[in-house]
């Protein structure tokens, strides 16, 4: 590949909307580079089992995102483990500086997607994917009749204990304040439950367990500075998700929290940059809907470069 070649379509992200938006512009002729950043696949290459992607009773992340890769270079992508060191919107073709080289391109994607908060507590790293998560709607499934805490007191944390009521009765919901945070429709769903104890003004300081699995959480609490432990087979972090766009602050419209700024399609606020997935999708956060994304982006971004004869 030359330095010196104008892509006509540039796509940052390899998750499920960076690699479905690979596949439709493939098939579109539109040959997509793709960089996929220095963990290809996003955030599902660190899930266990799916359940709910259509056509697979269940499927491993990586082995989803496996998948993907192989159809998207089928379809013509051209799939680079490179990452995104900066980038230029200001003129077309707009420039895309990787830790290898630069690009440039008339069209660009973007799905960088969204980073769970961590807790940054002992244990943590441990048992990621194999008992602490951040998504329940993914993994509540596994946690049928086990115990559980979710950590927050966000709508987020809300719409988790909600859902874990689905397999279990045994929830216990961690939160650093003396009060939730959550719009009060969500609060009193969960606060009224019986199946879901609440610990407020209290952190999770450790997470346990025997090398394989999760087994307890330390808890202190933070006016008194008492310290517990609390048995458990699951822990979910709900404290929010922070969107991969601190490489677009002064390109593109962002908003307060940092996602990108759309339309009522998939564009940004520059012609000719588009998002999809996570990195502008603060409510669904779903592999489903960011894969949908990505379709829509790459449909977006063929029109637009069939409007410039390109």
């Amino acid at each position: 590949m030359s330095l010196h070649t104008t892509h006509k379509l540039l796509i940052i992200g390899s998750g499920p909307a960076g690699l479905t938006a690979a596949i439709y512009a493939g098939r579109a002729g539109l040959q997509p580079i793709v960089l996929e950043g220095d963990s290809p696949g996003g955030q599902l290459m660190g899930t266990t089992y799916i359940e709910n992607w259509p056509g697979e009773k269940s499927i491993l992340g990586p082995d989803l995102m496996i998948k993907m890769r192989d159809q998207a270079k089928h379809f013509g992508a051209q799939l680079i483990s490179q990452d995104v060191l900066d980038v230029d919107f200001n003129h077309r073709p707009f420039t895309v500086i990787s830790n290898k080289q630069t690009y440039t391109a008339h069209s660009v994607i973007i799905a960088t997607g969204a980073t769970p908060k961590r807790l940054k507590c002992p244990g943590e790293d441990t048992y990621w994917g194999k008992g602490v998560t951040s998504c329940a709607v993914c993994d509540g499934a596994f946690y049928k009749d086990r115990k559980v805490v979710i950590v927050g007191g966000g709508d987020t944390a809300m719409e988790n204990a909600s859902f874990m009521t689905n397999f279990t009765n045994d929830i216990t919901l961690v939160h650093i304040l003396p009060h939730l945070t959550a719009s009060w429709p969500m609060q009193e769903r969960v606060i009224k439950d019986p199946r879901i104890k609440i610990v407020y003004q209290s952190t999770v300081t450790a997470i346990n367990g025997d090398g394989k699995n999760v087994q307890s959480v330390d808890i202190t609490n933070q006016q008194t500075g008492e310290k517990s432990i609390l048995s458990t087979d699951g822990v979910f972090i709900a404290i929010g998700l922070s969107p991969n766009t601190h490489l677009f602050k002064g390109q593109i419209s962002l908003n307060d929290y940092g996602y990108i700024l759309l339309d009522d399609h998939t564009r940004t606020s520059v012609p000719g940059v588009f998002a999809a997935g996570d990195v502008a999708d603060a409510r669904y956060r779903q592999a489903i809907t960011s894969a949908g994304s990505g379709c829509a982006a790459a449909l977006d971004a063929e029109r637009y470069l069939k409007e410039l004869s390109l």
